[in-house]
């Protein structure tokens, strides 16, 4: 098990790549503290189940990232378990698609609320417990359209993009804390968000994977749970696509 004795903390757990990758890294030995935007009868048998399989400690955490006194609250949840986080999974996040012009400015403010301010207030918590641990792994979900673009989803991939320059920066800053911050830029995946985007802008992404199909969620987490372990242990602020070879 490749993370065997760690603890996980993973946002965006109800569906999507955070769900499949909360029962990826339980099934490869972490505790996890599996951060979700609400109650949900469903996700709260998955987080039993999943506890009850692999004899871990899953830990069902809500909160809605847009609104940043929920956030800090399940923040300190988490500090109030007084145990060691030794990942940090920011992989919640939302689209509210449009062209430029009428795109306004309140949604632009929310999706970067969700996308990347919340991920920065969490991403302080936990990194002032890495800082004293001298050790940790952040990882970042940003996208392909952070850095390819995409018509009709300016907000999103620039939130997507701020969360690069983030990751980049964080890297040196926290790098000499024993602390990697990598982002991983998945391409077109299916996912919940993924059906949401309009389907004239899905096909032109769609249409140019060589691989000839979109990503699983799976292939997403596999590569997140290569960041997260020690076989990338000299592995800090890249961004790795996932995206099967899109041009």
């Amino acid at each position: 098990m490749l993370l065997r004795g760690k603890t996980a903390l993973i946002t965006g757990c109800l569906t999507g790549i955070g769900h499949e990758t909360m029962e990826l890294f339980a099934l490869n030995g972490a505790n996890v503290f599996a951060c979700a935007l609400r109650q949900d009868e469903a996700f709260a048998g998955d987080v039993r189940k999943l506890a009850e399989e692999t004899g871990l400690t899953v830990t069902p955490i809500y909160f809605d990232q847009s609104d940043k006194e929920q956030v800090k609250a399940g923040m300190k949840q988490v500090l109030a378990a007084k145990v060691p986080v030794d990942i940090l999974l920011n992989i919640a996040g939302i689209t509210q698609d449009a062209l430029f012009h009428m795109t306004s400015m309140d949604s632009m403010r929310k999706v970067f609320e969700v996308n990347f301010f919340s991920q920065m207030l969490i991403t302080q918590y936990i990194t002032k417990l890495m800082v004293r641990q001298k050790s940790g792994s952040v990882i970042n979900v940003s996208s392909i359209t952070a850095m390819d673009g995409n018509s009709g989803q300016l907000s999103y991939s620039a939130s997507k993009a701020a969360l690069i320059g983030a990751t980049k920066t964080l890297a040196m800053e926290l790098g000499g804390h024993g602390i990697r911050v990598n982002a991983v830029a998945p391409g077109v995946i299916s996912t919940p968000m993924t059906a949401a985007v309009p389907s004239d802008a899905l096909k032109k992404l769609s249409d140019r994977i060589p691989m000839k199909r979109p990503g699983l969620p799976k292939e997403v987490g596999d590569v997140m749970l290569f960041l997260a372990s020690d076989l990338s242990s000299y592995i800090t602020g890249q961004v790795l696509r996932i995206d099967g070879g899109i041009e």
